[in-house]
């Protein structure tokens, strides 16, 4: 398992400098530049020129990315942004914890919605039970993130008054934990209901899949109860495909979050990168987009890992493979 990590962890490194290589691109070639919305555009153009002096992009493209690039390596730092001067750094981690709060408790919440109502619904297929899941299940993921949450918004914040309709905080009182709660239930449950509706699917497939199986009718017949049948037997194989969709969630969740938080006013890693592009800060996108390559890289990573944990087959390929 170890070198198996290692060589995903060697093979990740070119991917992501092919990731930094194709997003500085695309950035290149987009129209404009910091300075046309840094600076007056009265000003003469000797003084427009030195602020491209000062922000370095005087430079050849790729004498700017390999002074970028190295700046990584060698020292770990992503640069200033070009418009607050701040470090990029210090503002990504400033707002990946509260997207990090978001979206790891829509994945938790929608799984645990998505694991039982995927499992009822295959044991009771073709049932009036089953078909109301599978309705509810294509209304998750029909429904477009931002049209549920403004509903979510005029119902429970403006009619109700009984949650906040955006923020994490609220100003002038006391933020703990039940006001943070407050804040979180609205955008959470839109994000919850996409990975639910799309995981219930995944759920009852994989489940009616394994029900069919020989060792199943084995256990019924040794006089197991239904419910360990389906618990220790079922369950466990039917959920080996759901590890894969567990690591396509993580940054699917992530580009959800962009559009969720700019709705729900959320200080986090999406309202980061919509006034990066509005401002043209090459040095925060890149970044961003940086940050954005490591976490789908590792929940790829992780995904392939909990194979071995899920399924003893996997690890014992994985030893034969590292004895090789």
């Amino acid at each position: 398992m170890f070198a198996y990590t290692l060589r995903r962890i060697l093979i990740a490194v070119p991917v992501l400098l092919g990731v930094t290589v194709i997003n500085f691109i695309i950035m290149k070639m987009a129209p404009g530049n910091p300075v046309d919305l840094l600076v007056n555009p009265k000003l003469p153009e000797a003084a427009r020129e030195a602020k491209r002096l000062e922000l370095g992009l005087d430079a050849p493209a790729w004498v700017q990315y390999w002074n970028w690039l190295k700046n990584i390596v060698l020292h770990g730092d992503l640069g200033y942004s070009m418009v607050t001067h701040e470090p990029v750094a210090r503002m990504i981690a400033s707002k990946l914890g509260p997207t990090l709060l978001l979206t790891g408790s829509a994945l938790i919440l929608g799984l645990l919605i998505a694991i039982p109502i995927g499992i009822c619904s295959a044991v009771r297929q073709y049932s009036r039970l089953d078909y109301l899941f599978v309705t509810g299940s294509l209304l998750g993921i029909s429904i477009p993130g931002f049209f549920l949450g403004l509903i979510l918004i005029y119902v429970f914040a403006l009619k109700l008054g009984w949650l906040p309709s955006g923020g994490m905080t609220e100003l002038g009182a006391e933020n703990g934990f039940w006001s943070r709660l407050r804040h979180m239930v609205l955008p959470v449950t839109v994000l919850a209901a996409n990975v639910a509706g799309r995981n219930i699917r995944y759920v009852r497939s994989g489940m009616l899949e394994i029900l069919g199986q020989d060792y199943l009718r084995t256990a019924r017949a040794k006089g197991l109860k239904e419910i360990r049948v389906i618990g220790l037997h079922g369950v466990r194989n039917a959920l080996i495909p759901i590890v894969t969709v567990l690591g396509l969630e993580i940054p699917v969740l992530f580009g959800g979050a962009v559009i969720i938080e700019q709705i729900f006013s959320w200080p986090g890693i999406g309202q980061l990168t919509l006034s990066s592009i509005m401002s043209r800060d090459y040095s925060t996108i890149m970044g961003l987009n940086l940050v954005a390559a490591v976490v789908v890289i590792a929940a790829n990573l992780l995904t392939d890992l909990a194979y071995a944990v899920v399924d003893p087959r996997i690890r014992n390929s994985y030893r034969e493979a590292a004895r090789r």
